[in-house]
């Protein structure tokens, strides 16, 4: 009979290892990168994602969360029909499957929350119709996918060099006010040398 396979050392006596967890943005993407899971890895938000603050990318897991009604970490077509009706603008079947596949990388026919987040940088970027289900999906959920502090650009390039610009015309603001300091100064030097030659004349 043959023996059971030996436990790699530093693990005997342990429990399973642990995973992300349940229900975070990292155990959502646990398992994409290959089907059936097989490619785990790490996804972090923040990391990859880097043109949305933190406080765009908890309004879209809230809302991510809202709407995965089965609680595994997806949304599936049957919880996307849902969330378009409960945000006003309900789609037909074919419009369903025809929003994850735009941004279904892995093709399991539903929505991580890295694939969710992809909506949301492709509206960000101007890359969606605006006849689309997955731009109404953007448009609707009230949140602001503008560049923090920049609003209006259109992609995380075009907010860095808004973002140079603005910096720029700020140290040329403190420049200037720097300069007019000095201007001040230099007066008031004057009017004090002005008085003591006249005040030297009097005392003649």
């Amino acid at each position: 009979m043959a023996a059971a396979a030996e436990e790699p050392e530093g693990r005997r006596g342990r429990g399973p290892r642990p995973g992300p967890a349940p229900g975070s943005p990292a155990g959502r993407a646990a398992g994409e990168g290959s089907p059936g899971g097989g490619g785990r890895r790490v996804f972090s938000p923040a990391g990859e994602f880097r043109e949305f603050s933190r406080r765009q990318l908890r309004d879209m897991e809230r809302l991510f969360r809202q709407y995965d009604a089965g609680k595994d970490g997806f949304i599936d077509l049957m919880e996307l029909k849902l969330m378009m009706e409960k945000l006003g603008a309900p789609q037909t079947h074919l419009g369903l499957k025809n929003m994850i596949k735009e941004v279904d990388e892995d093709l399991d026919s539903k929505l991580s929350f890295r694939e969710f987040l992809l909506i949301f940088r492709k509206a960000a970027a101007g890359e969606l119709q605006e006849d689309s289900g997955l731009h109404a999906l953007a448009r609707l959920s009230e949140i602001d996918v503008s560049t923090e502090g920049v609003k209006g650009a259109k992609n995380f390039f075009e907010a860095k060099a808004q973002a140079i610009n603005e910096a720029s015309r700020f140290e040329e603001e403190i420049k200037a006010e720097q300069e007019e300091k000095k201007k001040q100064a230099e007066e008031l030097k004057q009017r004090k040398a002005a008085f003591k030659e006249l005040q030297s004349t009097f005392t003649q």
